[in-house]
């Protein structure tokens, strides 16, 4: 049983018209499980998902064999981009050396918003400018996220995204993952969730679970273990 959500209808009406409309619809992939139950919502309709996957730090390799798993059972190309965060982070010289603080700012990267990023993501891959970008964000997730679509409803139509199953519950999640014979990420057992930072929920683990992946966090960010003795 869904959530309800005051005044705003259901998810399954939002996926109807999405599948009306006959368009390919952008998702914006986390390997999570809500971003994967998004994806079997709308394919299950006979939505054309094109699924991108924003990456917070190149060559991760536990990432990239989550990403080819989820390619192989859904037999669909995952588009790879860098997250605004690697900007951010990098401009801002977050557990960054001194020595590298000249370079990074002669590079003078640029810090596109998390908007403008998928506006390039749309031209990038050909789709139309006013493609919707789909999530997983649930209204359940937290009383913010429920404001926010009893506010706005499923549909950010200024910033192009759609909610496609906002009023789930967690067991609807799951149950629909599980019904497609679909295993979450190893993020689950490692860190309870979507690996989403570089801050010592995840960078612990992966010093134990994954030393090369941890290996190739400290190139990025030499001083990254002095968040794990703060």
């Amino acid at each position: 049983m869904t959530t309800v959500i005051r005044n705003q209808g259901t998810s399954l009406a939002v996926r109807e018209k999405l599948a009306a409309d006959g368009k390919p619809v952008l998702l914006a992939f986390s390997c999570g499980k809500d971003s994967i139950a998004a994806w079997l919502a709308m394919r299950d309709m006979g939505i054309e998902v094109v699924p991108a996957y924003l990456y917070y730090v190149p060559g991760l390799r536990f990432v990239d064999e989550e990403l080819d798993y989820f390619e192989q059972k859904f037999q669909t190309r995952i588009k790879r981009y860098p997250h605004p965060s690697l900007y951010r982070w990098l401009n801002n010289a977050v557990f960054q050396a001194p020595e590298r603080l000249r370079y990074i700012e002669a590079a003078r990267l640029p810090e596109p918003s998390y908007e403008q990023m998928w506006d390039f993501i749309r031209a990038d891959i050909g789709l139309d400018k006013n493609t919707w970008c789909a999530d997983g964000v649930r209204a359940t997730d937290s009383i913010q996220r429920r404001g926010a679509f009893v506010q706005y409803g499923y549909w950010r139509r200024n910033l192009k995204k759609v909610s496609p199953i906002g009023d789930w519950l967690k067991g609807e999640v799951l149950d629909c993952i599980g019904g497609h014979h679909i295993e979450l990420p190893c993020d689950y057992a490692w860190f309870g969730r979507s690996f989403d930072g570089i801050d010592k929920r995840f960078t612990k683990v992966l010093k134990d679970k994954a030393p090369a992946d941890y290996a190739t966090l400290l190139e990025w960010f030499p001083l990254l273990e002095v968040d794990h003795v703060r």
